[in-house]
């Protein structure tokens, strides 16, 4: 399970690095570019498909959050945010359930065993909320153990849906601001940069919380 989990960080990193080698190469304008994905990514039936894709990723723990990248920089978040709630939210159900075949003796390595730890501690809507709102704590580790632990469903699925709200409006947030001001070559506002410092914030929560957790494990 864990080096399911490692897929996502070396996914985007090769996302990224594609990314940095077109932005300098420049096989293709970036208007061009930006013009397909807008293309692509209003037409209801690409977002019926991005949705299905990210439900069965996240069912079968890989990384499903990556579908970030092919929503976010070409629509605002008010259309993004619902669409990646929707899929990973119904993603994690699967997970959910099909989790619920597997036993408590489930091997998973020691960070993974410790945020299980904590959720059968403390399996309540606000640990799961915050769990899924901060950045780097693995959703499909989440999913699984909500299965295993038998965690009560309605719970899990309003902290899913409440915590990724949270999560994919800052993400897609500052990733559309970025977006839009590299494509408009616009210094960046107020308004690109709230996104980014409210990331930071959660980024320095979870580094606080990953903390405290491998303390309490010693």
């Amino acid at each position: 399970m864990d080096r399911r989990t490692t897929a996502g960080p070396l996914l985007l990193i090769l996302i990224v690095a594609v990314g940095l080698i077109f932005a300098v190469w420049q096989p293709v304008e970036v208007d061009t570019v930006f013009a397909w994905g807008e293309r692509l990514a209003g037409n209801p039936l690409t977002l019926a498909l991005l949705v299905v894709v990210q439900i069965l990723l996240f069912t079968f723990a890989l990384p499903g959050s990556t579908i970030i990248w092919a929503i976010a920089p070409f629509l605002p978040p008010w259309i993004a945010v619902p669409v990646l709630v929707s899929g990973a939210t119904a993603g994690a159900v699967g997970a959910y359930f099909l989790s619920g075949r597997l036993s408590r003796d489930w091997r998973v390595g020691p960070a993974s065993r410790r945020v299980i730890g904590l959720l059968e501690q403390r399996g309540d809507f606000l640990t799961q909320t915050a769990l899924r709102a901060l950045p780097g704590f693995p959703h499909s580790i989440v999913n699984y153990a909500g299965g295993i632990l038998r965690l009560p469903l309605p719970g899990f699925i309003a902290a899913a849906l409440v915590g990724l709200g949270v999560k994919w409006w800052v993400y897609a947030s500052a990733i559309h601001g970025l977006a839009t001001a590299a494509r408009g070559d616009e210094a960046l506002g107020g308004r690109e940069l709230l996104p980014l410092f409210i990331l930071a914030v959660l980024l320095l929560i979870a580094g606080l919380v990953k903390w405290k957790l491998r303390q309490r494990s010693l």
